[in-house]
């Protein structure tokens, strides 16, 4: 298989010219893992910060907006939507976060969705690491994706 961000060894951006605009949607997940003292210090509104996950929220729309600025190969895309959930899941003792994009363009918002998810969980990090510095980010992954030549695929 060949990797299309090189071409001749080196790397390039692919080129998307001829191709058609569709609707193209991605879906990603992350998690952040937490400690006693960081489960506390979110329950108790202990962060001089503000609300953690609704900062995370905040952060991760704005993240997927500059997805390009910060992968050097990724395409500016116009998105159309970009919806972010940043949810407690306090039996778990983390949190977790999903993110969507959407756009209609030559080129999927798959890293819009990853980028999106990351930077809420380096969010919630920053916003609880006073409490403890045990936090742990995970399971960044793509959950699904629709639209383009590939067509849809789902995480099983």
């Amino acid at each position: 298989m060949d990797l299309t961000h090189f071409k001749d060894g080196r790397p390039h951006m692919v080129d998307v010219t001829e191709k058609p605009a569709t609707l193209r949607t991605a879906t990603a997940e992350a998690f952040v893992e937490l400690t006693e003292e960081a489960l506390a210090a979110l329950e108790q509104g202990g962060v001089g910060k503000g609300d953690p996950l609704m900062v995370a929220q905040l952060a991760g729309i704005m993240a997927a907006k500059r997805t390009a600025d910060l992968i050097p190969l990724c395409h500016p895309l116009p998105l159309t939507g970009v919806e972010v959930r940043v949810e407690l899941e306090r039996e778990a003792k983390r949190v977790r976060i999903e993110a969507t994009a959407k756009t209609k363009a030559e080129t999927g918002v798959e890293m819009e969705a990853l980028t999106a998810c990351a930077v809420a969980a380096l969010t919630v990090y920053d916003m609880l690491k006073a409490a403890s510095k045990g936090l742990v980010i995970s399971g960044v992954r793509l959950l699904h994706k629709a639209g383009g030549k590939s067509g849809e695929w789902r995480a099983s």
